[in-house]
């Protein structure tokens, strides 16, 4: 069976991304479309690489690192250092992202504080400001 080629019309419908998207991964060497004149052409390897940029951004790897672990799936180990290195990478992120969470967190909690006592002020001034009429 020969793999199916994708135009890149199809890669960005299958994919969720734009042709735009597909040129700059091609143009920072992580992607190698075949060219024929102005057509790109992506086979499986494409795919399967695309794939892995597209998960490795939205866990926050840097292209640098995507790049350095999609180059390390041709060492003669059976993929065991690209995947130890996507481990580390990913505890790294992993980590970061539980800190930032917990930043966050307390932020909302404080923000939410901050709301409450302003309510508290505002109610407290606006008692002290009425008009006194109701009282006579």
């Amino acid at each position: 069976m020969t793999e199916a080629i994708m135009t890149i019309r199809e890669m960005c419908e299958a994919f969720g991304v734009t042709p735009r998207t597909l040129r700059f991964y091609e143009a920072k060497e992580l992607i190698f479309p075949v060219r024929e004149g102005q057509k790109r052409l992506y086979n499986r390897r494409d795919r399967a690489r695309l794939k892995l940029i597209l998960r490795g951004k939205r866990f926050g790897f840097s292209l640098e690192e995507i790049r350095q672990l999609l180059d390390m799936y041709y060492l003669d180990d059976q993929q065991a250092t690209q995947l130890a290195r996507t481990y580390e990478i990913a505890q790294e992120r992993l980590a970061d992202m539980v800190r930032q969470r917990d930043e966050l967190t307390e932020a909302i909690d404080d923000l939410a504080n901050q709301l409450s006592w302003g309510e508290k002020m505002l109610a407290s001034l606006e008692q002290e400001h009425m008009p006194r009429a109701a009282a006579g």
